[in-house]
């Protein structure tokens, strides 16, 4: 049996929903899939974020910039959106069960020296990860009921 897709969406598919991607994929572990993609994908994952989440562990380096129509035709459980523009143009898809809106500053567009720009996403990382940590606790909460 396939695992339940779970996917992230923002616009650019650069930064925020890699971010929880990865993060999600490490709370929940086996048992689900998780994926993120863009209504109008930058074409790269933000060095700056891909460097975040090495900090605390969680290799995002091979992920990539995806268009959320590649998941048109598949059966999505739960979508999460992490930004406005996101949550605006989310299509409903197949199977999908529940949404989620989760909005998030978007770290790409910090500036100033590349330590100052670190800061934020390293503030928008935590935030991410307590959200989205917290909800990997129900899931789980959920499959043990």
């Amino acid at each position: 049996m396939k695992p339940p897709c779970i996917l992230i969406l923002c616009t650019g598919n650069s930064c925020r929903s890699h971010l929880a991607e990865g993060i999600l994929r490490h709370a929940l572990g086996a048992g689900f899939r998780i994926e993120s993609a863009g209504s109008k994908p930058a074409g790269y994952v933000h060095p700056l974020g891909i460097k975040a989440m090495a900090e605390i562990g969680i290799d995002i380096a091979s992920h990539h910039s995806k268009h959320l129509d590649e998941f048109l035709n598949d059966e999505v459980e739960t979508v999460i959106t992490v930004c406005g523009n996101a949550d605006q143009v989310c299509p409903v898809f197949p199977g999908q069960m529940s949404r989620h809106h989760w909005p998030f500053d978007d770290p790409a567009h910090a500036t100033g020296t590349e330590e100052e720009q670190m800061a934020v996403f390293r503030r928008v990382r935590d935030e991410i990860a307590k959200v989205f940590q917290a909800y990997a606790a129900g899931r789980h909460d959920a499959c043990k009921a």
